[in-house]
């Protein structure tokens, strides 16, 4: 906290394909039981493991011939892929190359049962899995062995109206089921209280711009322990963060 330079952690070896490098890395997560990164190396169409402890100067390829873009992990350790390239979103034991189908996977399309270029995920203790249904406009619940999914916020194809999102991307759910959605066209944060049927705008929302209320083109986000939200600002080649009331 506070430094004003990062610390490379994982590839910083130029773009390519070779294990001490990565290719249009989308998403990462920390493995706390391995003390590892693992990250959907989107460019390289495959997922790696990153060891944490120093020394160590290039990954493993866990999953191979993916085009992985959203990662999560459930309380079993189960590893949860999107793949937008084919519409749907798998589950993974550490080690296992198939996987199980949870979400999608039933072409490219707008029904209950399908997703349109699925991106980031996110994954609860009942192994809930939620998808922003990135070329739908939506937000997607998938409940655990369920074949088809349920709207949870936007929907009402692109638009700003606060019962629409325009590709929405980053994505957290929080213990009572109110989610907050990178809502990325629109350049604002939205939260969606469980069971509403709109949302409303918690940052940005002002255009896109790089003032401090603005965003422009957000794609990820996530909390620390203390309520705060950070948000990758794309487009303004920055993080932004954000104390949420």
């Amino acid at each position: 906290m506070g430094d004003k330079n990062g610390q490379v952690v994982a590839g910083g070896n130029g773009k390519g394909n070779r294990l001490d490098q990565l290719n249009y890395p989308t998403d990462v997560l920390i493995d706390k039981e391995t003390d590892s990164l693992i990250i959907c190396d989107w460019g390289n169409r495959r997922v790696v493991r990153w060891s944490r402890r120093s020394g160590i100067n290039q990954g493993e390829i866990l999953i191979d011939n993916i085009g992985c873009w959203g990662l999560a992990m459930d309380d079993q350790r189960y590893l949860y892929i999107s793949d937008p390239g084919k519409d749907e979103v798998k589950r993974y034991q550490i080690g296992d190359k198939n996987g199980t189908l949870v979400a999608g996977g039933n072409g490219k399309g707008a029904d209950l049962n399908q997703l349109n270029e699925p991106t980031y995920i996110f994954v609860d203790q009942q192994q809930t899995v939620y998808v922003s249904d990135n070329n739908n406009h939506r937000v997607m619940k998938w409940n655990k062995g369920a074949k088809e999914g349920i709207v949870v916020a936007g929907g009402q194809s692109f638009g700003e109206a606060l019962t629409q999102l325009s590709y929405p991307r980053g994505l957290f759910v929080n213990t009572l089921g109110t989610i907050y959605v990178a809502d990325s066209l629109n350049h604002r944060v939205m939260r969606w209280p469980k069971g509403a049927k709109q949302g409303t705008v918690i940052v940005g929302g002002n255009g896109s711009g790089e003032e401090e209320n603005q965003l422009n083109y957000p794609m990820g986000l996530s909390f620390d322990r203390h309520g705060n939200l950070y948000v990758v600002d794309q487009w303004n080649n920055r993080v932004q963060r954000f104390s949420i009331e």
